[in-house]
């Protein structure tokens, strides 16, 4: 993104003082050339083959006119709980403050890079609002029938969430190729496995075959180990799209001010073949092989749609709240 000589200009500039959550941000972004990773020009195709060879004997399993198509949540969720993924997979999803939180606060994040007005958070939260309401989507059709009380607690979070996203990040100078809610996808065995996802915020760009790009994820939660399987999920779908990784891949936690790096290498890249690999087996495993679901009881239970009828989920709630 920014080398070091650009990390000096921003510090000096008068009218860019940068505080210390703004300057961290700043030091874990900016990376001479000569530090960046080289890779070879076949890496795609290599990658390419090696997940469309692992997966080709599940692509026989599929009915002719039928797909797998896996976003970062839906592969997460395979490896987690099987019983719970198959539960959601049959369940529409029902928006409520707390989800409409996330989606409202990366919007507002959208909007703001692109913002020539002076940025005040209200106004952009508010503006966000406005663009899902008047979507035909799920979110538009709760955000008009939600109520008031709804509406105020979502726009009071999202504001606070969303102010602490300009304070603890420096503005995104347009030498540095921000790019906000960039939707990545790459079509393998004849377009029979589609892997898709949105990235919060992509920066940089790759020099031939020098990494260049930085993708980061923000969350308006805690830690999850599923986090870092996220981004390097989006590391191999950019690898597979264009040729050449991010040189990094972040998870911002906006609550916290935390700033997660990890470096992309090839031996990441072919770790992730082998989880989506082993997703997209046992997808087809226990939707169309009729094997059975396997139980992975943790702190998913919670707001998982079956718990009330899962006595090893209600097991794993209870000795988690101390109730033996």
């Amino acid at each position: 993104m920014c080398d070091n000589s650009e990390r000096e200009c921003v510090v000096s500039d008068s009218e860019n003082i940068l505080n210390p959550a703004q300057q961290e941000v700043i030091e874990h972004l900016g990376a001479p050339s000569k530090d960046r990773p080289s890779f070879e020009t076949d890496l795609k195709q290599h990658l390419r083959r090696a997940l469309e060879t692992a997966v080709a004997h599940c692509m026989e399993e599929l009915p002719n006119d039928e797909n797998i198509f896996l976003s970062k949540h839906r592969l997460a969720q395979i490896h987690g709980c099987e019983e719970k993924f198959l539960a959601e997979e049959n369940e529409d999803f029902e928006w409520q403050v707390a989800t409409a939180r996330g989606t409202i606060v990366h919007k507002a994040i959208e909007l703001s890079v692109n913002w020539r007005k002076e940025i005040e958070p209200a106004v952009i939260v508010d503006e966000a609002v406005a663009r899902f309401e008047e979507d035909s989507n799920s979110l538009g059709h709760w955000l008009r029938g939600c109520s008031e009380i709804e509406r105020a607690e979502l726009r009071s979070i999202s504001v606070d969430t969303f102010t602490k996203f300009l304070e603890c990040w420096p503005t995104l100078k347009p030498s540095w190729r921000p790019v906000a809610e960039s939707r990545v996808r790459a079509d393998l065995c004849n377009e029979r496995l589609i892997l898709a996802g949105k990235v919060d915020l992509t920066l940089g760009v790759a020099e031939g075959q020098k990494a260049g790009k930085v993708i980061v994820d923000f969350k308006t939660g805690g830690f999850n180990a599923t986090h870092h399987e996220d981004l390097r999920y989006y590391a191999l779908v950019e690898t597979l799209r264009i040729g050449i990784p991010p040189r990094l891949v972040a998870s911002y936690y906006l609550d916290q001010g935390d700033f997660v790096p990890e470096k992309v290498t090839e031996e990441l890249l072919e770790s992730t073949v082998r989880r989506i690999a082993q997703g997209v087996e046992r997808i087809v495993e226990i939707t169309h092989m009729e094997k059975t679901p396997v139980l992975k009881p943790g702190p998913s239970c919670r707001w998982c749609p079956i718990s009330d009828d899962c006595d090893t989920g209600q097991k794993y709630i209870n000795e988690a709240n101390g109730n033996n």
